[in-house]
């Protein structure tokens, strides 16, 4: 090969090597991985303007490298203070072997008396999803709110009322009320077993029903015959594992309390009510009635929850 060619070779190869090194070296200010554009609990960072840097000299000694940050602790949201003003809504919530339909008599009462009432349809499949229930039902309140709750639903205003600034104060009717990590057989265990629970069982699907036979002499004895027969026949199972479930929030350690105390209930012992009652330093009510106390003592029971609503607005 002729010395021109060599030379014009050689040229060749050295400008590949430049431009291969020039692709190889980012751009002044960009970064060799890419951040994704949105990232759980991180807000976008705002663009900076990087001001360029002065040339260095030959006696600059490298600059140490910066320390690391330490990571920041996830901020803790505040506890809602709760709303101020009279109690004008009340919330009513089912419990097993009815549905929201048990609390009829209680809703005209009240609603008479010029309370805002809705009564949540629980799904009975499990505490978790008669909360979330609960919850949608306590979103829709414009202002401080009574929570209520008939035998199963003890449970369910105990974990649903907590932390929830609308819910002035807690009513327990016939119910029950656990304690921290507590279930509902944990409670009923502390007394001999009510006539009742000889007469539930569970189906191929995991789900409890009340004998219809029995369904008027253990579970609403002060009831009309007729209206227990239509009460039984429309009856909502309930999930048996609901009863084994644990909570993990307790309303009444944090709001007033009051509670309806059934003294011929066969479903729920009175000794377990009094206990409940008085272990949450409620106000008890005593009532000579059934454990369906919300239909065959209607009246009674709304009189409670206005007197309980009244006494919470006094104090506002």
């Amino acid at each position: 090969m002729s010395p021109k060619r060599l030379l014009c070779a050689a040229t060749v190869c050295l400008w590949f090597a430049g431009a291969a090194a020039l692709a190889q070296t980012p751009a002044p200010g960009s970064e060799s991985t890419t951040m994704p554009a949105s990232m759980p609990g991180m807000q976008p960072a705002e663009p900076e303007t990087t001001a360029p840097a002065p040339a260095p000299t030959p006696s600059a000694a490298p600059a140490a490298a910066a320390p690391t940050p330490a990571p920041t602790p996830p901020m803790t949201k505040p506890a809602a203070a709760p709303m101020a003003g009279p109690v004008r809504n009340v919330v009513l919530v089912h419990g097993a072997f009815v549905d929201g339909s048990s609390w009829n008599g209680v809703v005209a009462k009240l609603q008479k008396k010029g309370y805002h009432v809705s009564s949540v349809q629980n799904p009975l499949t499990s505490l978790a999803d008669d909360v979330a229930a609960t919850r949608r039902v306590l979103a829709q309140q414009d202002g401080p709110t009574m929570l209520v709750g008939h035998s199963w639903g003890g449970v369910v205003i105990t974990q649903a009322g907590a932390n929830a600034p609308n819910v002035a104060g807690l009513v327990y009717v016939a119910a029950i009320a656990p304690d921290l990590h507590e279930s509902t057989m944990d409670l009923m265990k502390r007394a001999a077993p009510a006539p009742a629970g000889e007469n539930i069982s569970a189906d191929a699907a995991g789900f409890l029903w009340f004998d219809r036979a029995h369904y008027h002499a253990d579970f609403a004895a002060d009831v009309p015959e007729n209206v227990t027969r239509v009460l039984a026949a429309a009856q909502a199972p309930i999930a048996a594992k609901a009863f084994s479930e644990t909570v993990s929030e307790v309303a009444w350690r944090e709001k007033p309390s009051w509670y309806v105390l059934t003294t011929r209930d066969r479903a729920v012992s009175p000794e377990v009510e009094k206990f409940m009652a008085d272990r949450m330093n409620a106000k008890v009510v005593p009532m000579a009635a059934s454990h369906l106390v919300p239909v065959s003592h209607a009246g009674a029971v709304a009189d409670v929850i206005d007197r309980a609503a009244r006494e919470l607005s006094r104090q506002q």
